[in-house]
């Protein structure tokens, strides 16, 4: 299984977690006890966690967007390329350039999620009631999936010798690292040493097509996370109206 499988796996769990919860917020008792108000503070709770899920959604499809149009500028140099391998090397550190811009930010998503999942965890409301512990355990869900997605793009910008990854690999559980280590190589993180050999050494025209081959599937997969993260994005919208049509009822 490659790494950007997994990764649409996980968005695809995710979406039929957030239709089971949009089942939960239906039902009328659900309605009844979150409308208490009795459960006000933790139903607000619930409210401001569901748009930092929004935020982070939002961000992991934006990554996944840039790292996508980034291949694809590559792949549309390598396909341009006219002989002379000093041309393709001053080509490939550009790209390899933008990467570690894009890295730096990618960063930056990782060390604001894990200050949201310590917060949540100083934070966390005793309310033992059912329907708020579920909505609890999906957010938490959540943030650990969005994690991983994140961290699936900054395994291949580690690659490039990125400044910052070092913080990140602090900030991210060694059990949470160790999951990920788990899967199988990251495809991404493959091409990168592909891409370093082209840039120190020359590179033959097959070996040109094949790097452009294997871009095109990367790029492929790319494009059906970032709409996976879409269909999750609208799931967490139709959610969070929900609890404000429950709470304003």
């Amino acid at each position: 299984m490659t790494s950007t499988c997994s990764a649409s796996q996980k968005l695809g769990s995710l979406q039929d977690l957030f239709n089971c919860v949009d089942d939960l917020l239906k039902l009328p008792l659900t309605q009844q006890a979150l409308s208490n108000e009795h459960q006000r503070s933790s139903v607000e709770k619930l409210l401001d966690g569901s748009l930092e899920l929004l935020d982070v959604c939002g961000n992991a499809k934006d990554a996944f967007s840039q790292m996508k149009e980034c291949i694809k500028e590559l792949e549309s140099v390598l396909r341009r390329r006219k002989g002379g391998d000093c041309c393709l090397a001053k080509e490939v550190e550009a790209h390899m350039s933008t990467r570690k811009k894009l890295q730096k930010i990618i960063s930056k998503y990782l060390v604001n999620l894990k200050k949201m999942e310590r917060k949540n965890s100083l934070n966390k409301d005793s309310n033992k009631e059912s329907t708020l512990s579920l909505l609890r355990q999906a957010e938490e869900i959540s943030l650990s999936v969005f994690a991983s997605l994140l961290y699936f793009l900054s395994q291949s910008s580690a690659n490039l010798k990125c400044s910052g990854w070092s913080l990140v690999s602090k900030l991210l559980s060694p059990k949470q690292v160790a999951c990920e280590g788990e899967e199988d190589a990251n495809e991404m993180a493959t091409l990168d040493s592909e891409l370093l050999s082209l840039k120190s050494g020359k590179a033959s025209g097959l070996q040109v097509s094949g790097i452009l081959k294997r871009y095109d599937a990367l790029g492929s997969s790319l494009q059906e996370v970032e709409e996976d993260l879409e269909c999750v994005f609208r799931r967490l919208v139709k959610m969070r109206v929900s609890l404000l049509n429950i709470v304003n009822h």
